[in-house]
């Protein structure tokens, strides 16, 4: 038994609107025409209301994206001790921002849902029903790729640095929006996570040598890659495909975009300093320590902590083991049992007999 066809999803073609009605007074290919060229205008009319909704929700979602990021840098600094009467009345009104941004994006999100229910529910015509129903495209999104640990980060971030790191610096050193397209467009493979990474490294390395200038250029560099990579995943695609226009953007900027760029790199600048300060405390230390390890006894102590905790009675340093003993059988002989573990006082075995005596 074979089933029947469903004629159903055919019953909203309509076809023949330009043809219903005549008027002995129009000419009827002219009359045709103005019915076609007024569907046709109407048509557009509600594509266009559609675009424009989508560019709106994107606007929104834009607005919403710095409005979060100025958010969070307040937040920050309260948190640091930044406790103005001005501070907190700015924290407040950009959470009223966030709170009414986030009220247009789910209006526009609900007028843009009905739009596309509307159009549906269109009737077909001439010129819709003509229309390919297959098409091959290809979409600039990106693959939800599974997420990598950290040994996987850390060996790709290695590589692609070994092999690119000439052409990241060179990027780095770069001043003019103009040229910093260029380059990137030369060379795509430069927009990654990888790369912004190590324009970071490079930075607090400046810092630590004191090239404080440097530090600052190759810090607006990181930025620059950093905001293509945030615009790219805002937009869901690859970002090899959109910081063409993060730079159309940047170079007609509005003041809020302008100064969120702004504070990031700000941010970013402080963020260096107190690393490369933590990273040379942390040096010295390990120096102090390596020194430290050198300097120790056969006993295993600095024989610099130990003089500095002996007795401070005796005026030479050749009296101390006379003075040593001096001070009591028990006492004498916990410092002078240090001094000989850290080195100060190397006994010679004459001495050596007369303790075992």
């Amino acid at each position: 038994m074979t089933s029947s066809i469903d004629y159903s999803v055919w019953d909203h073609i309509y076809v023949s609107d330009d043809e219903d009605a005549t008027s002995p007074f129009v000419d009827t290919p002219s009359l045709f025409r103005m019915r076609h060229r007024a569907r046709l205008e109407k048509m557009a009319e509600f594509q266009q209301r559609g675009e424009d909704l989508g560019h709106n929700l994107a606007e929104c979602q834009r607005q919403l994206q710095e409005a979060h990021r100025r958010l969070g840098y307040l937040k920050e600094r309260m948190k640091e001790g930044e406790e103005e009467e001005e501070r907190e009345d700015e924290l407040k009104k950009v959470q009223a921002e966030v709170k009414k941004l986030e009220g247009d994006e789910k209006s526009f999100r609900r007028f843009l849902e009905e739009h596309r229910r509307d159009e549906k529910k269109l009737p077909w015509n001439v010129d819709t029903i003509s229309r390919e129903g297959f098409s091959k495209s290809i979409l600039n999104i990106q693959p939800e790729d599974r997420e990598e640990n950290q040994q996987e980060k850390l060996k790709k971030h290695t590589t692609f640095v070994e092999k690119y790191a000439k052409e990241i610096k060179h990027f780095g050193m770069l001043r003019r929006w103009d040229d910093s397209q260029t380059y990137l467009s030369d060379n795509p493979h430069l927009v990654c996570e990888e790369s912004a990474n190590y324009l970071v490294v490079l930075c607090i390395d400046f810092e630590i040598d004191e090239k404080h200038a440097l530090m600052e250029q190759i810090a607006h560099q990181a930025i620059v890659m950093q905001f293509i990579l945030d615009l790219a995943r805002t937009l869901k695609v690859d970002p090899r495909g959109c910081f063409r226009q993060f730079f159309s953007k940047i170079k007609t900027a509005d003041k809020p975009y302008q100064d969120a760029f702004d504070r990031e790199l700000d941010l970013l600048k402080q963020r260096v300093r107190r690393c490369a300060q933590a990273r040379m405390e942390s040096a010295m230390k390990e120096l102090e320590e390596e020194e430290r390890q050198k300097r120790l006894g056969p006993g295993g102590l600095d024989p610099m902590e130990v003089y500095n905790s002996l007795p401070k009675q005796f005026p030479s340093y050749s009296e101390y083991h006379v003075g040593l003993v001096s001070l009591g059988s028990q006492e004498g002989r916990y410092h002078l049992k240090r001094c000989i573990d850290s080195g100060l006082w190397v006994p010679d075995l004459q001495e050596g007999e007369d303790d075992e005596d």
